[in-house]
């Protein structure tokens, strides 16, 4: 950073003292809030905490905090200070704050940006490196198509032509928009193929052979990998790393993957990296452990869309375990609650499950047209303690998990 002006050093005053008055009355954690603030003082200020930082922006549909967290652990176990979003506030004013709170010398900022900010950050920011996972449909009733955030991503791009990029060159969305950077692609492998029907480029269908490539007659298709993920191992050229992580989920080893690739653009080799990321047991309260009264665990996992909830069902199939489907409509959420449509809760058939939330009995109906036979509790605490299971897993939207992360203290 460099040296502060008057104005500068007040609006990050008065918005760190905002954020400590939101704490300390209960209100909330206060770093959007104290962000704002300091916007409000200075709208410059972003480029002002930006300048003399080394400058990494991760943005994706899902896996962008746990993809920040794992590559801000790979720097600071190498002995960088970094500056880092870690509450997940991910729009300007939480930047702000993220930038505002940070020691000086923390000469590094990896930050998490939401995908449709990721445009208005760039330039006031001057990032050098883009950690780009993937893009799916997620609250359609507040922001556009898949399509049109590619093509902001790939607008900034474009102008940004000696911008380095780590990208996911197995979601057609993502390669099309990284395509004019200098892009280092990872290969994650099959994914959510449901917001990918057509081609970016040109509007056809895809085709998709049994390596799962894709191809256009326009001439797009997936692009020549850098590294790749087989099973729990990234590959580097002759180079194989392994993701054994303390997290759970196929998809943090794709979160990983991109992580541990971007650190090698700071100078982090793949092996340390990936240890670095093998010690990370929680994620701003993601897939923290509560002890329910009756001694066993119930696991809070979150997840905000058709593409986060499938791959979380994917993983709680054919396990011991009871769920707890934990559903809001607010804002945050998205109100439209018409995406409980487009989730596989058949792969929840034979587990012990309860519908909860504020939306329990609209989750109970999507469930019962599943054959998922359930429980209707909304208390999602209650509802994990009224199910069978040798453990539990809370799958919660948004807002749900914002509240069960505050009332455990896990955030």
């Amino acid at each position: 950073m460099t040296a502060p002006d008057t104005r500068s050093r007040l609006a990050v005053a008065a918005g760190n003292a905002t954020a400590w008055a939101s704490r300390a009355t209960g209100r909330g954690a206060g770093t959007h809030l104290g962000g704002r603030v300091m916007l409000a003082i200075d709208r410059d200020l972003l480029g002002k905490l930006g300048a003399g930082r080394r400058v990494a922006l991760v943005s994706a549909t899902n896996g962008k905090t746990t993809t920040t967290r794992f590559l801000r652990a790979a720097l600071e176990d190498a002995g960088t200070v970094v500056a880092s979003n870690h509450t997940g506030a991910n729009m300007a004013a939480g930047l702000a704050a993220a930038l505002g709170a940070a020691p000086d010398d923390a000469r590094v900022a990896i930050l998490e940006v939401d995908e449709r900010w990721l445009r208005r950050v760039v330039d006031p920011l001057d990032a050098e490196l883009l950690v780009l996972g993937n893009l799916s449909r997620d609250q359609l009733d507040r922001f556009g198509e898949v399509r049109s955030v590619a093509e902001q991503w790939r607008g900034v791009c474009e102008s940004r032509p000696g911008l380095h990029v780590v990208a996911n060159a197995s979601d057609p969305h993502v390669a099309w928009a990284a395509q004019p950077a200098r892009t280092t692609w990872v290969d994650l492998g099959p994914g959510w193929r449901a917001d990918a029907a057509t081609c970016p480029a040109c509007g056809e269908l895809l085709q998709w052979d049994e390596h799962d490539r894709f191809s256009c007659t326009c001439g797009f298709a997936t692009p020549e990998a850098n590294a790749r993920v087989d099973g729990e191992t990234l590959v580097v050229g002759d180079e194989k790393i392994p993701l054994q992580l303390s997290v759970p989920g196929h998809w943090n080893v794709l979160n990983a993957a991109l992580a541990v690739v971007a650190a090698g653009h700071f100078g982090v080799d793949p092996k340390p990296a990936a240890a670095a990321a093998a010690r990370v047991t929680t994620v701003a309260g993601r897939y923290a452990v509560h002890r329910l009264p009756d001694g066993r665990d119930a696991r809070v996992l979150l997840a905000k869309n058709p593409a986060g909830w499938s791959e979380v069902l994917a993983y709680l199939e054919g396990r011991e375990t009871g769920v707890v489907i934990a559903v809001n409509a607010h804002l945050a959420d998205g109100r439209d609650p018409s995406w409980l449509w487009d989730v596989p809760f058949e792969l929840l058939r034979g587990l012990p499950v309860a519908a909860s939330g504020e939306r329990a009995l609209d989750v109970a109906v999507r469930l019962d047209y599943g054959d998922v036979a359930c429980v209707v509790e909304p208390d999602p605490l209650r509802a994990a303690a009224r199910i069978d299971g040798r453990d539990v897993h809370v799958v919660a939207s948004y807002t749900q998990f914002m509240a069960l992360t505050r009332k455990l203290g896990t955030a």
